[in-house]
């Protein structure tokens, strides 16, 4: 399917795109060339193709969200280099002028 420049600048005016004389001469061809490859995809048989909305097969790798006990303050900041008042300490990021 062959796009017009007056089919390019209607689809760029509905889509509120000003674009210029030479925007609309090359990208008429462009669109085309993107209809057409489209049209021959279309154009195959995907009878036995299942659908799919990616085209790895993808799982959750989401743990459940379940209550456990926490690890104990200490235990936790056993390794840090640095705690204070049962937190770890860190360097100062922002704002070390102030």
């Amino acid at each position: 399917m062959a796009l017009t420049v007056s089919d390019v600048a209607r689809l760029g005016s509905l889509a509120r795109i000003d674009l210029t004389e030479e925007e609309l001469e090359k990208l008429a061809p462009q669109l085309g060339v993107i209809l057409e490859s489209v049209a021959r995809v279309s154009e195959l048989d995907t009878t036995d193709v299942p659908p799919t909305s990616h085209p790895e097969p993808l799982t959750n790798v989401f743990r459940p969200d379940a209550l456990h006990e926490s690890l104990p303050v200490n235990e936790a900041l056993a390794m840090a280099p640095a705690a204070e008042d049962d937190r770890f300490r860190v360097p100062r990021i922002l704002g070390e002028e102030a």
